[in-house]
C-alpha cells in the first residue's frame, strides 16, 4: 500500500512539473520592478511598468469630454502570428491565498502593439491596487508546445499610480478634435463676441499654451452683407487681428499664426434674416498638427 502512494505521489509531482515545463515567464523580480508615471501637462497622463527582456507595458489617458482610459502592452518583438491571449489576475508569489481568476483577452497582431480599452484597463489598475499581478498567457508563435507568461508587477506601483490618478482627475475636459475646427460669433456690427465665443477663445488659448506639437492656427474672419463691400473687408480684417493679437498676447509665438479678412465673401446663410447675418458674422479657426 506504501509503494502504490509513493508511485501516485512521484506520478503527481511528474505531471505538476511538466505542466509547467513549457511556460515562459516574463516579469520583473522585486528588485527589478520599475513603475513610471509621466505628466504631460493637462494634455496627458502615461503609467509605465518595465517588464526585463519583453518591453514595457503602459496605460494612458488624454484630455477628453469623457473620461478615458486605454492599456497598450508594447512589445520589443511583435508576433509572427495573430494569436489571442488570456488575461488573468494572478496573486504573487509572496501574497499566497489569493484566488487567480479570468479578467479578458486581447488580441495580438503582426503589425502593431496590442491594447485593451478603459474598462478593462481600469479593471487591470484595480487589481493592481489590489496586490494582484495581471498576467498574459499565450501559444509561442515559434513553438506551439510552449506557453509565455507576461506578468505586470504590482510592486512599488502604489505610489506612481496615485500621481497617475491625481493627474488624470486634472485633464482638460475638451481634445484637440473639439477646437481643431472652431467658428466663433459676432455681435451685429461690432467686433465683440458672443458669450460662448469667448468661452472657445478660452479654451483654444489654452490648449495652445500647452501643445507645442501645434504648427499653425489659421484664423479667417467673414461678415454679413450689410454695409459696403469695403467697410465688411476691413470690419472682418479687423476681427481676424483682433483674435490673433489675443493669441499672442497669452503666449501664442505669432510666426504660428495666420489670419486673413474676407468680408461678406462666401456666406453660409441668407441675409434676408436676422439668424442667417449672425451665421455669416464669424471667424473660422482652424488648428493643424503634423
Amino acid at each position: 500500500m506504501k509503494k502504490i502512494i509513493a508511485i501516485a505521489t512521484f506520478t503527481l509531482t511528474l505531471v505538476s512539473a511538466n505542466s509547467f515545463a513549457g511556460i515562459r515567464q516574463y516579469e520583473a523580480k522585486l528588485d527589478q520592478a520599475n513603475w513610471q508615471f509621466a505628466k504631460k501637462t493637462r494634455l496627458q497622463c502615461s503609467l509605465s511598468h518595465n517588464i526585463p527582456n519583453y518591453g514595457k507595458a503602459r496605460f494612458y489617458s488624454k484630455a477628453s469630454r469623457k473620461l478615458n482610459m486605454e492599456f497598450e502592452l508594447d512589445m520589443l518583438r511583435l508576433p509572427d502570428n495573430y494569436e489571442f491571449a488570456e488575461l488573468r489576475s494572478v496573486a504573487p508569489s509572496w501574497h499566497p491565498g489569493l484566488n487567480d481568476h479570468t479578467m479578458s483577452s486581447m488580441k495580438l497582431y503582426k503589425q502593431y502593439n496590442p491594447s485593451l480599452p478603459k474598462k478593462i484597463a481600469w479593471s487591470m489598475l484595480s487589481e493592481l491596487e489590489q496586490g494582484m499581478n495581471p498576467t498574459f498567457y499565450y501559444t509561442d508563435w515559434y513553438n506551439n508546445q510552449n506557453k509565455i507568461a507576461v506578468s505586470i508587477s504590482n510592486a512599488k506601483f502604489k505610489h506612481a499610480y496615485q500621481e497617475f490618478v491625481a493627474c488624470v482627475g486634472n485633464l482638460l475636459d475638451y481634445s484637440f478634435d473639439d477646437i481643431s475646427d472652431t467658428i466663433l460669433r459676432y455681435q451685429f456690427g461690432s467686433d465683440k463676441l458672443t458669450k460662448a465665443s469667448k468661452k472657445r477663445i478660452a479654451q483654444i488659448t489654452q490648449y495652445l499654451t500647452l501643445d507645442p506639437d501645434l504648427e499653425l492656427v489659421l484664423i479667417d474672419a467673414y461678415t454679413d452683407s450689410y454695409g459696403g463691400r469695403d467697410t465688411n473687408r476691413k470690419m472682418s480684417e479687423k476681427r481676424a487681428a483682433k483674435i490673433k493679437d489675443y493669441l499672442v498676447k497669452s503666449g501664442v509665438k505669432p510666426s504660428r499664426i495666420e489670419s486673413r479678412g474676407y468680408g461678406e465673401k462666401r456666406n453660409v446663410a441668407s441675409n434676408q434674416t436676422a439668424l442667417g447675418r449672425a451665421e455669416n458674422r464669424r471667424v473660422v479657426i482652424h488648428l493643424t498638427k503634423p
